[in-house]
């Protein structure tokens, strides 16, 4: 696809970047040859490809469920300010 001197002061201004006269020539044969890379790429047949959550087949390891502590929480509300009913007290912060 063949880009002219407009359109890639176009995109260079959504972009936010400010393109030399002199490089705007540059500029038009680099983003062609991605546009042209990417019209390749969509003509490839994709149809029948599942898609996939990670390319290798691969199953987690997983660690047993067990406890591993002792049940603290009595320990550490009786350092707190105000507990009732086995939760912390906090002031209101939203009316």
């Amino acid at each position: 696809m063949a880009l002219d001197k407009n359109t890639v002061d176009q995109i260079a201004t959504l972009a936010r970047l400010s393109v030399d006269a002199d490089d705007n020539a540059a500029y038009q044969d680099e983003l062609g040859q991605i546009l042209a890379l990417v019209d390749q790429l969509d003509a490839a047949a994709t149809g029948d490809v599942a898609p996939l959550a990670h390319p290798l087949e691969l199953t987690a390891r997983l660690r047993a469920d067990e406890v591993s502590e002792t049940d603290q929480r009595d320990a550490f509300q009786a350092t707190a300010p105000a507990v009732a009913s086995g939760y912390y007290l906090v002031p209101k912060v939203i009316d």
